[in-house]
């Protein structure tokens, strides 16, 4: 708050045997009154006093002082304001973190769940499939025993035809008559 301060020069008839004056103090708003003053003499001396002249203002110090904590008030409401507006941020910043991790949890969870699921399904699978193996193999086997039994019979089917042909064939060579041909292509 920089003030621009006129200064006057004001001519003060003192007696010469008055002492000089002291210095006022001033306060922290006007700048320190400058006294000049001749040598005392025994006649009328005339002594230059610069004063600043401050700008009427009324009760400048009060008004200033209301801006001032004005201001104050604003910035403090600011202040909160600002650390109400970060504090809300950073809740919603921690739930919605929470609930991420809480989505990723279940997430998780439930890929597991689903992959135990996929290995059971994939354990019955192989046993099933062992299972219907075996079954498979066992039709096999039995196919392979039937047609070991179907051609033992045709093998003894053949060895009694082959035994009937020959004893047929013998008794025609003993009574000497010939057969007839069962095929009539002949």
């Amino acid at each position: 708050m920089a003030e621009e301060q006129k200064t006057t020069k004001v001519d003060v008839e003192t007696p010469a045997k008055e002492p000089i004056p002291a210095p006022v103090e001033a306060s922290k708003d006007v700048a320190e009154e400058k006294i000049h003053t001749p040598p005392p003499d025994e006649s009328k001396a005339l002594a230059v006093v610069e004063k600043p002249i401050e700008e009427p203002t009324p009760k400048k110090g009060s008004v200033d002082r209301d801006v001032i904590l004005a201001d104050l008030e604003k910035e403090k409401k600011s202040s909160f304001i600002k650390a109400w507006e970060e504090s809300e941020k950073s809740k919603a910043e921690n739930k919605a973190q929470k609930k991420i991790s809480d989505v990723l949890a279940w997430e998780n969870s439930k890929k597991a769940a689903t992959e135990a699921q996929l290995r059971k399904i994939e354990e019955k699978l192989e046993k099933k499939k062992a299972e219907y193996g075996e079954k498979m193999k066992n039709k096999v086997a039995a196919i392979h025993k039937q047609a070991e039994e179907k051609r033992a019979m045709v093998e003894a089917k053949k060895g009694e035809e082959l035994l009937k042909a020959e004893e047929m064939a013998a008794k025609y060579r003993a009574t000497g008559i010939v057969p007839k041909a069962t095929c009539g292509c002949f």
